[in-house]
């Protein structure tokens, strides 16, 4: 059935499910969601339990700086291979698996789980591959979750990838079919995560995604889609996990300086599982990624705001407007004719050269009323930033790479992907 699938960049994978548990809590949220939210984290432990979990096969993004993280990615590692010695997962053989998550507002997501080819995948700004990035690539943020990976024989997968699809070809016709296929979970999952059921493909099935994606990649109808004249290919934008993907990346680049070369296409660590969604799915809204700035003075972060910009003025008015709130009362500044293109390159730009010559630290955070509430404690400073259409993504990607990191996110925190499905990696 592979075989159908070579040249794309995405194909079935060898999965592994979790059996004999219950999986309601098994299935937990992102690691890098409620980073500034351990309380969620803490109700998350507490619901689990003894009982096993992804939860004792992740490191939340919470913990990477906490003084334990080498022992924590150890008994990490360890409960991975402790988990596959005693059975706890079954293997579905070269599958795709069909995807509904019913979300909290009601929307029905549908996916595709399956993996994608590094080969193919670059993050690098101006890239030209198959698979890119949609945001900047923060190098420093790779070491640490490469430590994470490094040496784990499992992954559990958070990616997902986006395909511009408007004519409904490759997931949606699933939906119809589904009946035939074999059912392998249906459950409600924890903190309001709404709840997801999944089928796996037959041949058939799995042919038809196949034909579709090869219709999708087909250069001359690309470039006439995008109006763009011998352009490369785009056919996957990193919608979520953008930083997961490139830790993947670094450590198969790794493996492949330790390996010949005509032993690449046998690494498992050249692909990482991940769930592709169609850009066009109706329950699929591209929500703003705020900011909150820790351990500032707010008013001072404002001056300093005014300053940057030639021409900015405190209140709304034609430019780029950032919305801010803190402890003393909230407000807007505006910036004229801006050189970035979004509200958040015009933010990000100067909170990042901000907090390098002051101090601070900034958090990229989920949901307004969230964000609010941060912003409200002593030496907070929070920016409201509004949403990009998600129309823009796709053209932006292809002329001017990758956008601003942390620009959209797909829905709030609890609608995120959950853990569930795993892989061997080693």
């Amino acid at each position: 059935m592979t075989q159908q699938f070579d040249g794309l960049a995405f194909s079935p994978a060898d999965v592994l499910l979790p059996q004999n548990c219950a999986y309601g809590k098994w299935s937990v949220v992102a690691c890098d969601q409620y980073t500034s939210q351990p309380e969620y984290w803490q109700r998350v432990e507490e619901t689990v339990g003894a009982a096993p979990s992804a939860l004792r096969l992740i490191l939340p993004e919470s913990c990477l700086d906490g003084p334990n993280v080498e022992t924590d990615i150890v008994e990490v590692n360890n409960t991975m291979t402790r988990y596959l010695r005693e059975g706890c997962f079954r293997e579905l053989p070269e599958s795709l698996i069909y995807v509904e998550r019913r979300l909290s507002n009601g929307r029905l997501r549908r996916g595709l789980v399956g993996k994608v080819d590094l080969e193919q995948y670059d993050y690098e700004p101006g890239a030209a591959a198959q698979v890119r990035a949609t945001e900047g690539t923060v190098l420093s943020r790779i070491p640490p979750r490469v430590a994470v990976r490094k040496n784990a024989p499992l992954e559990l997968p958070h990616v997902m990838l986006l395909t511009d699809d408007p004519d409904k070809t490759v997931i949606e016709p699933l939906t119809a079919r589904k009946g035939d296929f074999e059912a392998l979970y249906d459950f409600e999952l924890m903190e309001h995560g709404g709840r997801v059921s999944g089928w796996r493909l037959d041949r058939a099935a799995a042919e038809q995604v196949a034909a579709a994606l090869r219709a999708l990649a087909d250069p001359a109808a690309f470039n006439a889609r995008y109006g763009t004249q011998d352009e490369p290919v785009l056919l996957f934008a990193v919608g979520d996990g953008n930083h997961s993907l490139a830790t993947a990346k670094e450590c198969y680049e790794r493996q492949k300086r330790l390996t010949s070369p005509d032993q690449w296409t046998d690494l498992p660590a050249r692909y990482a599982l991940c769930e592709l969604v169609n850009l066009h799915d109706a329950s699929l809204e591209f929500e703003p990624i705020h900011r909150v700035a820790f351990g500032v003075e707010p008013e001072a972060l404002l001056e300093a705001l005014l300053e940057a910009y030639p021409g900015a003025y405190s209140g709304e008015g034609e430019g780029h407007v950032l919305r801010y709130v803190h402890a003393d009362g909230c407000g807007a500044v505006t910036v004229p004719h801006p050189q970035a293109q979004l509200e958040v390159g015009t933010l990000q730009s100067f909170l990042d050269e901000y907090t390098r010559l002051h101090g601070g630290r900034v958090d990229y955070i989920h949901g307004a009323g969230v964000t609010r509430e941060l912003s409200l404690k002593p030496g907070n400073l929070g920016f409201l930033l509004p949403a990009m259409g998600k129309q823009q993504l796709f053209p932006t990607v292809i002329h001017d790479g990758v956008l601003p990191r942390k620009t959209f996110s797909m829905g709030e925190a609890h609608d995120k992907r959950f853990y569930l499905e795993a892989r061997k990696i080693r």
